[in-house]
């Protein structure tokens, strides 16, 4: 069995993405390395983020089996991250949200997208209209629709990742509507778009009251006006996938677009910033 080993922890979304992008059929984590199966060698040398592994020749192992058996359910506030085949682990009084492992752009265990989850728990989402700025996986747009907002929309300039957004939607229990998908009990919508902030988005006749973003200090920078274009006043911003050291940008760019109410909160080397839109 061929395995690529290198350093890093599952935790780290980003390497765990790419490594299943490259082909890997199981993942797993010992002693301070990833090592990720393969059924045949593939250049991981040429990208620089996996250039530091090596190639192993070990026994023949279950890995999927292996891998299974060391997944564990994520609770974030009142959502619980699950593959399906660990629902019956959820505990009473939380919100199962099904994201199957092996599909790539974010399964929830990172410290960025559990922060940002338990940001959502907070709130009082009944009848809010929420962006989810760079969905991916589609995780926040749907934790936060499973919340109770009253539609969820997520955005993600990257093509690829709409069908996994929509297949996890799916998963979850949501079915086509004229409009994107709704869950058919509750009646909320949800929907998945390629696109920007700068494009005219569904259901965009009114500002949202929420806006959620998992995404890196210089982007939130740049995108700063926008997010405060698109929240009604009074709206709620919550960004994450911030670097400890990049605090200070993001605070910056807030304060010059007139956002208050500044909150921070850390989770090792990661942050996650709230504020309000204002009057």
């Amino acid at each position: 069995m061929l395995v690529y080993r290198l350093p890093g922890t599952l935790d780290d979304e980003a390497l765990t993405d790419l490594l299943w992008e490259a082909g890997a059929t199981g993942l797993e984590e010992r002693g301070g390395f990833v090592r990720a199966s393969f059924g045949a060698r593939t250049p991981l040398a040429d990208t620089p983020e996996l250039g530091s592994g090596e190639w192993l020749d070990e026994p023949d192992l279950d890995w999927q089996a292996e891998w299974k058996a060391s997944l564990r359910p994520v609770r974030a506030g009142r959502i619980t991250v699950v593959p399906g085949w660990l629902l019956p682990e959820v505990q009473a009084g939380q919100v199962p949200l099904i994201i199957e492992p092996g599909m790539a752009f974010g399964t929830g265990h990172h410290a960025t997208t559990r922060m940002a989850i338990e940001a959502l728990s907070a709130l009082k989402l009944n009848g809010q209209r929420v962006l989810d700025v760079g969905s991916g996986s589609g995780v926040l747009a749907l934790a936060a629709s499973l919340l109770g907002a009253s539609s969820a929309l997520g955005l993600d300039i990257d093509p690829l990742t709409i069908p996994v957004a929509l297949e996890n939607a799916r998963t979850n229990g949501y079915l086509p509507a004229a409009a994107g998908l709704k869950h058919p009990q509750s009646g909320r919508l949800l929907d998945f778009q390629e696109g920007s902030l700068s494009d005219e988005l569904p259901w965009d006749d009114q500002p949202y009251g929420v806006l959620v973003a998992n995404l890196y200090a210089e982007l939130h920078d740049l995108l700063a006006p926008d997010y405060r274009s698109a929240l009604q006043a009074g709206g709620t911003l919550i960004l994450t996938g911030i670097l400890e050291s990049r605090l200070p940008l993001v605070r910056a760019a807030l304060e010059r677009e007139g956002f208050t109410g500044v909150q921070e909160r850390q989770d090792g080397e990661w942050a996650l910033v709230t504020a309000s839109s204002g009057d």
